[in-house]
């Protein structure tokens, strides 16, 4: 892997011609903010080591701890707390597969086989590392490179502004537009995620474009042959070893056992769904972040259109990162995407320093203040800005 800040793991995002004004000019104010975006970001991969891989371990012992007693704790009625066990102990699987598809670890000294992304969640480790309605394979293609390379672009298939746009030209209120988000918010990566990652992996399995993608119901249409590869590969998985293997075990217990086992999960699973919306969607969606009608045009481009079209939640320490999945380094994460988790913590500050020293829009807030300006987007209150920047002007680069 080059020492590079944002750099493709594979393919390099597409690039229209630079204009003139792509050229930076002989008395570069700029060249410091850039410079040091690279050097922090050659510093920090040089300094992983023991720490990081022993933060990400921790972490994994937390949730593999919430999983186990939330599951134990499904045998009995449901509640609020043996839900919120088993939903957390999921989403640590889906922070973890976050990081490590992205490579963040493969370079760390010492770190085991199981933790790279050439062995986690792979093949048949699926099931032990992340089982999830959303195919890892298809996962990396659609996030690690359509999304990330691609950010806030046509090409990007997570822009949700996009994505619901159907919502808003039916003509319903603001409040009925919630209203749908809402519930659809209980199930996203079940009708939604998992589904549009396959179409993406599809399409770029066939050299299609993954621009104007089909819907959830198209995905998985059962009539083609792409829709039953969708199906088996996204809901059958995690639903039949999730919501009918494990009651089925729990019958050894009685009916009642297994029965508010499978209340529990259920009800665990509507909870990580909202959990996951809370702490994803924000990230790129709202009126004070840009959105893009072309390509970014060279390195610049690229580099400030992460920073500008995304957001950050509070940071803080393990318990606070923990419960926002590491979501709330977004902007750090789109910058330097293969760092470990502990390293966004410790370069946040000097990103968030450095935007403020040149002028660069740097976004962060609550996640509950994201969130309110997300469905103020979502519902048609607000408008996000779609144009083109000029790398070298940072008039250019607000909202």
């Amino acid at each position: 892997m080059t020492d590079t800040a944002a750099r493709p793991h594979t393919d390099e995002p597409r690039q229209r011609a630079a204009p003139p004004s792509d050229t930076a000019p002989l008395d570069d104010p700029l060249r410091g903010f850039f410079d040091e975006i690279e050097r922090l970001g050659i510093e920090h991969r040089r300094a992983a080591g023991e720490a990081d891989l022993a933060h990400l371990k921790r972490l994994e012992r937390w949730g593999l701890a919430a999983a186990a007693a939330g599951t134990v704790a499904s045998l009995f009625r449901p509640n609020p707390l043996t839900t919120a066990l088993i939903a957390q102990g999921q989403s640590t699987r889906f922070l973890m597969m976050h990081h490590i598809s992205h490579k963040g670890y493969d370079k760390v000294p010492g770190v085991p086989e199981r933790l790279t992304s050439k062995f986690f969640a792979r093949g048949r480790r699926r099931v032990v590392d992340w089982l999830d309605w959303i195919p890892p394979d298809a996962w990396h293609v659609e996030h690690d490179h359509a999304h990330h390379y691609h950010l806030g672009e046509e090409s990007d298939p997570d822009v949700l502004d996009r994505n619901t746009k159907a919502l808003r030209e039916a003509g319903r209120s603001p409040a009925e537009i919630r209203t749908i988000i809402g519930l659809f918010a209980c199930a996203w990566t079940l009708v939604y995620y998992g589904p549009r990652t396959m179409a993406v992996l599809q399409r770029k399995r066939d050299k299609q474009s993954v621009e104007n993608l089909p819907t959830s119901v198209e995905t998985l249409n059962l009539r083609s042959e792409d829709g039953r590869e969708a199906l088996k590969r996204t809901v059958v998985p995690n639903g039949a070893v999730r919501f009918v293997a494990l009651p089925a075990m729990a019958l050894i217990f009685g009916r009642r056992r297994a029965r508010n086992m499978l209340l529990n999960l259920l009800i665990a699973e509507v909870v990580r769904n909202l959990h996951l919306f809370l702490v994803i969607t924000p990230s790129h969606t709202a009126a004070d972040l840009r959105r893009f009608d072309e390509p970014a045009v060279g390195r610049r481009e690229f580099i400030v259109r992460q920073i500008i079209g995304s957001a950050n939640y509070r940071v803080g320490g393990d318990a606070l990162d923990f419960a926002q999945l590491w979501l709330n380094y977004q902007i750090e994460h789109h910058v330097w995407p293969d760092l470990t988790m502990l390293q966004y913590r410790e370069i946040q500050p000097k990103l968030a320093e450095l935007c403020e020293r040149y002028g660069v829009p740097y976004i962060q807030e609550s996640v509950w203040k994201r969130l309110g300006r997300t469905l103020r987007v979502l519902d048609g209150t607000e408008t996000m800005v779609v144009s083109e920047i000029d790398a070298n002007d940072p008039a250019t680069w607000a909202a």
